[in-house]
Parts: C-alpha cells; structure tokens; sequence
C-alpha cells in the first residue's frame, strides 16, 4: 500500500520540488509499497478508543469527525478491512451523507502517551444492521450501552506513520490509574498501619 501515490497528487510533488524535499520523498515512494496491514498496524488499530474521520461534502469542504469508544470499538476485520459499529449520535448525519456521495476518507489515529500516529486513506462502505448479521456479531461491543445505527467498514487503500513532532502526551484517567497503581496501594497500606497504631493502647506501644 504506497500511502504517498495517493497523497502525493502532482500538486504537492511540485510544492516538495519548490520547498527542497521532492529528492527524499521519491526515494520514499519508490520502496514504500506493503500488501496490506502488518501485526504492527493490527496491534495499533485494535487499541484504539478513537480516530479522526474526514470525508468529503458535495460542496467540495472536507468535513473531520471525531470517533470514539470502549478501547477497541474500531475492529481490524482483516488485512485491508476495519469497522465498527455507529451508534446514535447528535443525528447531524455529515459523515453518513457524505460518503454517500463520495466514499473516500481519510483516518488518523493517535496514541497520545507514545506520541505515534498513523494515517490510513480507505474506501467507507455504509452496511444496515439488518443486512449483515455476521459483520455485525464480529463488530459487537458487548456491554456498550448506546443505541446502533450502522455499521462502517473500511477497505483501506494506503497507510503510513507519521512523525511524532508537537504530538503532546496525553493519558486518560485509567492509564493514569494503572500507572499510579502500586504507589496507592502501598499509600493504602501506610494508611492502614497508621490506624492501627492509633486505634493501639498507648500501653501495648
């Protein structure tokens, strides 16, 4: 999947030749090419509680959603193919209408404490509950309780890693807590000792 023949339309090739980096960037392309998802990408994507979604309007604007849920929501049905389940949001529906008319997005996934992130361009695909029962048992979220809508798949057409310049590290209150983990339970420990002693009789001290 060579990300840059897609993202590099003669357009930006002419701005790389302008600003001085169109030499490296077409070494790049020349050795960029994967046949789909490797275990790195899968790893990245099924850890994921959110992405970045643009789509195109019929207006010609671009339109950038933010996608989010329980940690691993967005499923990587194989190696050229991710999903999930849409549930019932603010029903402004832009993304839905969208891609109805245009089919081609682009996502980006941050993990924020590792400042990676990774771009994907794909092919959406809108599926009705009702017309893919398996697809929908292999997107189900057990547990989660919002109301489904849809489900979207993605037929991914390119992928690259983009650097970590001026991604600020971030972390959610449950990785804060699982790293803060053993300190609270040892302040819990001193905490418990300290009643006991004063719960103690000055005389058995």
């Amino acid at each position: 999947m060579n990300y840059a023949s897609l993202a590099f339309t003669d357009a930006v090739r002419d701005m790389q030749e302008k600003l001085g980096s169109r030499k490296s960037y077409a070494r790049l392309e020349k050795r960029s090419y994967v046949d789909g998802l490797t275990e790195n990408e899968i790893v990245f994507i099924s850890s994921r509680d959110s992405f970045y979604m643009a789509s195109i309007g019929e207006n010609g604007y671009p339109y950038i959603q933010h996608r989010g849920g329980p940690k691993g929501f967005i499923k990587v049905l194989d190696t050229k193919r991710l999903g999930f389940i849409d549930y019932k949001g603010n029903a402004q529906y832009i993304t839905v209408g969208n891609i109805a008319n245009n089919n081609n997005v682009a996502l980006i996934m941050i993990d924020y404490p590792t400042r990676t992130r990774l771009k994907l361009y794909a092919k959406a695909r809108i599926i009705e509950l009702e017309e893919d029962p398996v697809l929908y048992a292999q997107l189900d979220l057990e547990g989660y309780q919002f109301r489904p809508e849809r489900m979207m798949v993605f037929d991914v057409d390119a992928y690259d890693w983009n650097c970590q310049q001026h991604i600020t590290p971030r972390y959610s209150i449950e990785e804060i807590n699982k790293a803060f983990a053993s300190q609270s339970e040892y302040i819990s420990q001193l905490e418990e000792e300290i009643k006991k002693l004063k719960e103690k009789p000055l005389a058995d001290q």
